[in-house]
């Protein structure tokens, strides 16, 4: 199942959500930033986001960015 397709699926519901569209969304982003050096599965997740949430602070357009990746991943649900 593409991304599209499980978000229409899941419409509005946070459970359709969770079950069909955040493990697409958490595997893109396995694949993407294993390129990048981090580790492979849930562990390389966290560092990755643990480093967002550092760099966020001090640079606006990192913020700016993970505010888009947050609102692009939620905004079905909050419609």
């Amino acid at each position: 199942m593409k991304l599209g397709e499980a978000k229409d699926n899941a419409g509005n519901d946070m459970l359709k959500m969770m079950q069909y569209v955040f493990p697409i969304v958490t595997q893109i982003q396995m694949e993407v930033i294993k390129k990048y050096g981090f580790s492979e599965g849930r562990e390389g997740i966290v560092r990755f986001a643990q480093l967002i949430r550092t760099m966020e602070k001090d640079d606006a357009e990192v913020a700016h960015l993970h505010a888009q990746y947050r609102l692009a991943r939620l905004t079905p649900v909050m419609s």
